[in-house]
């Protein structure tokens, strides 16, 4: 057992034994893979810092950094997002000891970059004072123990996008629950089109949509982390997508992906459970609809409930190689709380912003013709004042998503349960992360 294997079980064992803060404790080596000390930039002296972003429209918000710094220049390298490229290439440059200076991460796969001992801990250069600027619930999401580990961004509460123009044609009322919805994808099958799509490989939809039936993925006790993938309310949410799948109400195509834009374009799926910044998507992807869809709140297990959950999100983040660390602090904190940076991120179309101020919900509206005049960011804004702030993310989520992906597919392609597919992944998350040298149990 290499000593770096010995560190990572040692911060993650820390994670678990401080439950209360649900931490992942002894992360925080300021130094770099490599053995170079972060350094403190004289007064004058000029650098430059690396940015690796998919944010749409990022150089932008960039640009305006450099032009107002002079002496911390920030570049820009866009890594491609498909299929978790841009992890895998960060990952990469985190065992060859030459990371970015900063990246571009989700809330999600946070704790598997602490596993690497790959981000930079925070906290002792001050970033807890910036605490009170961004939404409590996604600051929390990269604070683990006494370590800050990431600068929220961005969030994406759920929701749900409809083709207005078709539901009232066919006579279908916008669900309210998933009773509702059910009811609306029989109708909707009726005029000849699906409802929408359940992908089986996208596990970052399907866990948000756990997350709002109440499910608790992760958890800890003591020194151990409690992992409970096969839940009641997980249970509950694929019971009911698998009834749709079995009753040829949804399709089972992969969504984002050219088949998916082609149905929304032609109207054979008028709907789609996203999430905030799926606003873009659809006006990049199907701009022949442009006036048609509507945004609606997600549909609720029980008729006036606000249960809410989060599909997306991201941070910046300074790697634990960054030499200049405060300075990339500094610029990770101006991009994601600035005004002007705000409203440039904003007409890229990166998300649901995580700073408190800055902009007004109608700043979001950005595709107000697209969505017929409807300030629709309401709806969201609504939903992420409703998310359900206990939920918690743990190591290994990437992997993770790989295994429903894998187990969805092939219970598609032999028959079998959703539910088997949850003992499965149970089973395998169990595996995974005690071959990280985790302690781990199965919840009850």
């Amino acid at each position: 057992m290499t000593s770096n294997t010995v560190h990572r079980r040692t911060v993650l064992g820390g994670a678990a034994a401080l439950a209360a803060g649900f931490a992942l404790a002894g992360c925080g080596d300021s130094g770099d893979g490599d053995g170079n000390a972060p350094r403190e930039r004289r007064k004058g002296q000029k650098i430059q810092l690396t940015f690796w972003s998919w944010v749409p429209g990022i150089d932008k918000p960039v640009d305006l950094w450099n032009r107002r710094n002079p002496e911390v220049q920030v570049k820009v390298e866009k890594v491609s997002a498909v299929n978790g490229q841009q992890y895998a290439k960060m990952h990469a440059a985190i065992k060859a000891g030459n990371p970015p200076d900063l990246g571009q991460i989700e809330f999600p796969v946070v704790p598997g970059f602490l596993l690497d001992n790959g981000l930079l801990d925070l906290a002792p250069l001050g970033a807890a004072r910036h605490r009170n600027k961004f939404f409590g619930w996604q600051w929390q999401q990269s604070v683990f123990g006494k370590g800050v580990y990431a600068i929220p961004q961005a969030s994406g509460p759920m929701g749900l996008f409809l083709r207005q123009d078709l539901f009232d044609t066919w006579e279908v009322r916008t669900p309210r629950t998933w009773d509702e919805y059910e009811a609306a994808a029989k109708a909707v099958r009726k005029k000849g089109a699906w409802i929408e799509t359940f992908a089986p490989t996208n596990g970052n939809r399907f866990s948000g949509l756990a997350w709002q039936a109440g499910a608790k993925w992760y958890g800890t006790h003591g020194d151990t982390w409690i992992v409970h993938i096969d839940d009641e309310p997980t249970r509950q949410v694929a019971d009911y997508w698998e009834s749709l799948v079995r009753q040829k109400l949804v399709k089972t195509i992969p969504d984002r992906q050219n088949a998916w834009y082609k149905d929304l374009q032609t109207g054979a799926i008028p709907a789609w459970v996203g999430a905030s910044w799926g606003d873009a998507l659809l006006v990049g992807n199907a701009p022949g609809t442009k006036g048609k869809w509507r945004a609606a709140p997600l549909p609720q297990w029980k008729a006036g409930e606000q249960a809410f959950a989060n599909w997306g999100g991201s941070t910046t983040a300074v790697f634990a190689g960054a030499g200049y660390p405060k300075d990339a602090l500094d610029f990770a904190v101006w991009l994601n709380t600035d005004p002007e940076s705000i409203a440039l991120l904003i007409d890229g179309g990166y998300g649901f912003p995580s700073a408190k101020k800055g902009y007004a919900t109608t700043d979001l509206d950005v595709d107000k013709d697209f969505f017929g005049g409807q300030a629709y960011s309401k709806v969201f804004a609504d939903a992420g004042a409703h998310v359900d702030t206990s939920w918690r993310w743990g190591p290994g989520v990437d992997t993770l998503y790989q295994r429903l992906g894998d187990a969805f597919t092939d219970a598609l392609a032999d028959g079998s349960s959703f539910r088997s597919v949850l003992t499965k992944v149970q089973r395998q998350t169990l595996a995974d992360l005690k071959d990280k040298g985790l302690k781990v149990e199965s919840g009850g």
